[in-house]
């Protein structure tokens, strides 16, 4: 965004946006859904002659038990990894655990493993691999609804432009993956119009939060991140900063 575009950031407008004040000022009957508007499609499409790499699912992975209980108390953030790599099956299992799909009760709604207000869900999931067996250092896109990742591209020293859109935070760049998610607001916009940017802030929470508890299963650790450099981070995902922009970031590694 330019910053001839930019909007006036004050204190209290940031405190309005915390507060749900903004839901009886919508006008609801013109938001998409109740004009009739077909919604955005819940995944972004695949480009042309895309390589698609299914991943393995709940049914053949190695994936030890964890008790709920025993993820919440250990769970910590985690800037300090091991020299070792994630396994196709961990990060197949950490992949599903933030966004995988549960079920499509119809077209426009899919049950995930996370919650997502009006079940929306308004993220693309991106995987910077720099350490996972089987796949090589590369851009991924995770695919909800195949269960499988598509290489978007290969980045030149990819460890090194993680760390640049982070603000200079190394462990972005030493992890084994960094997750990475991008917004896409017209999803939650076509029910909810200028009430939608709280809920999807939420619903970022929701992700990471699953990550962190799955990550304590396979012996590995994460440190959310939010503070990045916008359009570095937008232009390494290929994305308009607009219509999709980067909004959070988790570097994954064994502990």
């Amino acid at each position: 965004m330019s910053n001839r575009n930019k909007p006036p950031i004050t204190q209290a407008a940031g405190r309005y946006f915390l507060t749900d004040r903004i839901r009886p000022e919508v006008d609801w009957s013109s938001t998409a859904q109740n004009r009739g508007a077909a919604p955005p499609p819940v995944q972004k499409p695949l480009p042309a002659g895309a390589e698609i790499i299914p991943l393995p699912g709940p049914d053949v992975w190695r994936i030890p038990p964890c008790e709920l209980s025993d993820a919440i108390a250990r769970r910590e953030s985690r800037r300090q990894f091991r020299d070792a790599p994630l396994t196709l099956d961990e990060t197949a299992y950490l992949l599903w655990a933030s966004q995988g799909v549960r079920g499509r009760p119809h077209r426009d709604a899919i049950l995930r493993t996370v919650p997502s207000a009006g079940c929306r869900h308004p993220f693309e999931m991106y995987l910077a691999v720099l350490d996972v067996a089987g796949l090589q250092t590369a851009l991924y896109r995770y695919l909800p609804l195949e269960h499988a990742l598509v290489r978007e591209r290969t980045v030149a020293d990819l460890a090194t432009a993680l760390v640049r859109g982070a603000h200079g935070q190394r462990f972005a760049g030493e992890a084994a993956a960094t997750f990475i998610w991008t917004a896409v607001p017209a999803r939650t916009e076509w029910r909810y119009a200028e009430a939608a940017y709280k809920v999807i802030a939420l619903d970022a929470g929701h992700v990471c939060q699953n990550l962190y508890l799955a990550c304590e299963a396979i012996g590995a650790g994460t440190c959310a991140i939010a503070a990045c450099r916008q359009d570095l981070m937008d232009e390494l995902l290929g994305v308009d900063g607009d219509e999709e922009f980067t909004v959070y970031l988790a570097p994954v590694g064994k502990v």
